[in-house]
């Protein structure tokens, strides 16, 4: 519920997406041809994902990708930021951090358009087996910029996700930071128990 001062108090509608997992992982979603990743997870749930481009070049890397990289903070990577749309409506600021050496390989994370299947299937066309994915993530309260530009209602959280990707050589080839609004996503995961 959310109230506008002189009109009245209205149910908030925002899609909610429900994040698969590790099934949303799938090499059968991107590969050859397939999808980027949220914009297949918002079809198999009746929902139309998109992506608009903020930035796309050159940065220094923030501590926290910098560690997850394994190279010293400041030191210049590569990077795609977009916001993800679902039903036109903002649901995530994704920022993918590269090292040069890797986007030097995969020249379509260059380009505003990777083409089908995104950034993974731009990653093993490169030679970068993809092995494994480590997730982070941290409910907190969002900051002014985030308030806006996922036309947050007051209140909200926002989660935030870190997503290091890994090659079959256990060296991370992206590091993708990501704040979503916490009234759009829904999280998953079902998976073996482990001895």
């Amino acid at each position: 519920m959310i109230t506008l001062h002189g009109k009245g108090s209205f149910v908030r509608e925002r899609p909610s997406t429900r994040r698969h997992g590790t099934e949303r992982y799938s090499r059968s979603r991107w590969l050859h041809g397939g999808q980027a990743i949220l914009i297949a997870e918002a079809a198999d749930q009746g929902w139309t994902g998109g992506q608009k481009l903020r930035f796309l070049g050159e940065a220094p890397a923030p501590t926290e990708v910098a560690e997850r990289l394994g190279v010293e903070t400041g030191t210049p990577v590569w990077v795609r930021r977009r916001t993800t749309l679902i039903n036109g409506r903002p649901n995530q600021l994704a920022d993918s951090y590269y090292e040069l050496s890797v986007a030097g390989a995969a020249p379509k994370l260059k380009q505003e358009d990777t083409g089908p299947g995104g950034g993974f299937a731009r990653l093993e066309e490169a030679g970068y087996r993809l092995d494994h994915i480590r997730e982070e993530f941290m409910a907190r309260m969002p900051v002014g910029p985030e308030i806006v530009a996922l036309g947050l209602p007051e209140g909200t959280p926002v989660i935030e996700l870190i997503r290091t990707t890994y090659d079959a050589a256990n060296r991370p080839v992206e590091v993708m930071v990501s704040i979503i609004a916490g009234d759009m996503a829904t999280f998953c995961y079902d998976f073996p128990i482990p001895d």
